[in-house]
């Protein structure tokens, strides 16, 4: 069973990034580590671009993200992001850990 990493890459109008960044640390980030599977969170922010950020996770495998997903812990931080998601760009990769 190979671990798994998930990047969430968000890119919002860089007047919005603080925001984005509160939200994330206050409201999302503690839900997401509580997750049955999630081994560690990290949120990035760019150096380059001020407006994007990722929340880089790692996983103990898909059926972990899966429940995850159908589960109260998504639903609970789609709640806090929703003000954002019309302003906002997400891409989701998901990376097996091999070496």
């Amino acid at each position: 069973m190979l671990m798994i990493t998930r990047m969430i890459i968000v890119t919002v109008p860089k007047e919005k990034a603080a925001e984005a960044e509160r939200i994330w640390k206050t409201h999302c980030a503690p839900v997401m580590i509580q997750q049955p599977g999630c081994l560690s969170e990290q949120f990035l922010r760019s150096r380059d671009n001020p407006g994007e950020m990722i929340s880089l996770q790692t996983w103990q495998d898909q059926k972990s993200i899966d429940q995850y997903r159908s589960g109260p812990g998504h639903q609970e931080i789609l709640k806090h992001t929703r003000g954002l998601l019309g302003v906002s760009k997400v891409d989701v990769k998901n990376y097996e850990v091999v070496g």
